[in-house]
């Protein structure tokens, strides 16, 4: 009960969130339209009887109640569509806007990176329609409700048993409720799938992966796999869509056999004189008015329950958003210091992702020093990036605590902590818009030309407005009017960029930034990110944090971390961890060979 409680006032609260007049407009034409809908079979009753007794009088009311009627739902479904039509879009960017709030809002990467939680994700954004306009569904089954209440009133004036003929119906209204969470339950099953063919008209669609498919010859494999995949899905809708006609067919053949017992009592009560001819049409009229509402009841009870089902799914990602957030925001905030003096510590940290068995950090201790630039080097999957989320807050330690100046990370606010770090990562995004916001988004607090030079100055990308058509007006990425798509190096640049617009940061990340750049061009690139980081060591007493393979450029680095097998094997300077001889020797001379 709690949960249809909170599910009915979501729906509720986005209409009216988002346009309270017209949702209380839509309710009143939505209903207006369908109650008077049945009076015209009283106009029809007082127009026969009118006629059958002579009576001109009677008979002109009769009509023109019918006209009356005919001319009022003709005004309120104009009414009613062209307020729907206004609420609709006034919801979607009302809900647009709560989406991507709940969805950027969630702190932490684990719902995009667990398959499980992308699969509820993926059906809340799948079911994005139905979510367009909640109340929609409300006010059309409340009309329902309105309209086939309307017919009782004229069935019982004839006898009260006719009364009873919408009783019916119930069959029909429970074989839709059945097949409606029946196909519920089938898109929570294929939500994976779903997402499969997705990703397969992505990939021979998009730009991404155009080479890889026409080099391998792809196409026609992709093409094939995804019809196997939707027509193993179009089987299991065909089945259900079988199993549903037969209920829905067996519960209108109910309410038809209803509708024909209605209709031959009210003949026998005009034949015994105790109904008119006039009553027995508009029995009969009431019967075809009562069946187009009990399919309209139907159809608007399956669409509300629906919608139900994608507000459910809506209040699972605000509950997960909420707990998300409840998980990292201290009982006892403390904030960022505003100048590191000692460091950062992570003492007997471990961390296995959720889902998993195996950890990916074991019981990792280290001191970072203020002011120092320190490197991360090791294998792919030795941990490195996952350290780097964890000093992100992207993920909590399974175990162990993270220190800045002796504080415990988790007591300092996430977004207080975040708005001292700058980063550059290698998975970097090709964020579309004008250059100068496109760089200038790395520090929303700072906006104009000077600090976005500042920052193409720092990440040694000075030609990068000239090499643009309109310079910092250059819209970016061929996805809109007008723009202009980079070389994945000038895209780096632009990312690097945006990792250079803050000033003051205490913790500068960069997680193999200038991975597809050449080893001289990114060794160039670190020594100027290295006086750079010097300046902010002196300023903030800034950690720069880098992340490289390449260890031509990481002996730079005041304190080098080797790690390996989720713990720092070794730890030292560069001239220090080749004296020792150890793993990061060994794998320095490797690569120094191939570099011969």
């Amino acid at each position: 009960m709690r949960d249809l409680v909170r599910g009915v006032r979501l729906m509720l609260g986005i209409s009216f969130g988002a346009d309270a007049v017209r949702s209380v407009a839509a309710l009143i034409t939505t209903s207006g339209q369908l109650a008077a809908l049945p009076f015209r079979a009283v106009g029809m009753k007082i127009l026969i009887d009118g006629m059958a007794a002579h009576d001109h009088r009677r008979a002109i009311a009769g009509a023109v109640v019918i006209a009356a009627i005919s001319a009022l739902g003709r005004i309120l479904t104009w009414a009613s569509f062209n307020v729907r039509m206004r609420l609709r879009e006034n919801t979607q960017v009302h809900l647009d806007a709560r989406l991507m709030t709940l969805t950027a809002g969630i702190p932490g990467l684990e719902h995009h990176e667990r398959p499980e939680y992308l699969d509820k994700v993926e059906l809340v954004r799948s079911e994005r329609e139905a979510l367009a306009n909640p109340f929609n569904p409300i006010s059309w089954t409340v009309a329902s409700l309105v309209g086939g209440a309307s017919v009782l009133a004229p069935l019982a004036a004839v006898h009260p048993l006719l009364a009873l003929l919408p009783l019916f119906g119930l069959p029909s209204i429970v074989a839709t409720f059945l097949a409606e969470r029946a196909a519920d339950r089938l898109r929570e099953r294929h939500a994976e799938s779903t997402r499969r063919l997705r990703h397969l008209l992505e990939l021979t669609t998009q730009a991404a992966s155009a080479k890889e498919i026409r080099i391998f010859g792809l196409a026609d494999e992709l093409v094939s796999r995804r019809r196997r995949l939707f027509d193993d899905l179009e089987r299991a809708r065909v089945g259900l869509a079988r199993a549903t006609t037969v209920m829905a067919s067996i519960g209108w053949a109910m309410f038809g056999a209803g509708y024909l017992a209605g209709v031959g009592f009210a003949v026998h009560l005009a034949l015994t004189g105790r109904a008119s001819v006039g009553a027995v049409v508009m029995v009969l009229a009431l019967g075809g008015e009562l069946n187009q509402q009990l399919a309209e009841l139907t159809s608007n009870a399956s669409w509300l329950v629906h919608t139900y089902r994608a507000i459910q799914r809506l209040l699972w990602l605000m509950d997960y958003a909420a707990s998300a957030r409840a998980r990292v925001e201290p009982a006892s905030a403390v904030p960022p210091p505003e100048r590191l003096v000692r460091g950062i510590a992570l003492a007997g940290v471990s961390f296995t992702y959720p889902g998993t068995d195996k950890p990916v950090l074991d019981n990792v201790d280290v001191f970072l020093p203020a002011g120092a630039t320190v490197a991360i080097v090791g294998d792919n999957g030795a941990g490195k990036t996952t350290l780097v989320k964890l000093l992100c807050r992207f993920y909590e330690p399974t175990e162990g605590t993270i220190t800045v100046d002796g504080t415990r990370l988790t007591q300092l606010p996430i977004a207080a902590w975040r708005r001292r770090i700058s980063a550059g990562f290698q998975d970097f995004g090709r964020l579309q818009l004008v250059a100068r916001e496109s760089i200038g988004v790395g520090d929303l607090e700072r906006q104009g030309d000077a600090p976005v030079l500042t920052a193409l100055q720092r990440a040694a990308a000075t030609d990068l407005p000239a090499a643009l058509p309109h310079g910092l007006d250059t819209q970016l990425g061929r996805d809109f009017q007008g723009g202009v798509d980079l070389s994945l190096g000038q895209w780096q640049k632009v990312a690097l960029a945006r990792a250079m617009m803050r000033n003051a940061p205490l913790l500068v990340i960069l997680d193999e930034p200038t991975a597809s750049l050449d080893a001289a061009t990114e060794h160039s690139l670190f020594e100027r990110f290295a006086g750079a980081a010097h300046r902010a060591a002196a300023g903030s007493g800034a950690i720069t944090l880098l992340v490289s393979h390449r260890f031509s450029t990481v002996r730079m680095a005041d304190l080098i971390l080797v790690v390996a097998g989720g713990r720092i094997a070794e730890i030292g300077d560069h001239d220090a961890l080749v004296r020792v001889g150890g793993l990061y020797a060994e794998l320095y001379e490797l690569q120094r060979r191939a570099y011969r």
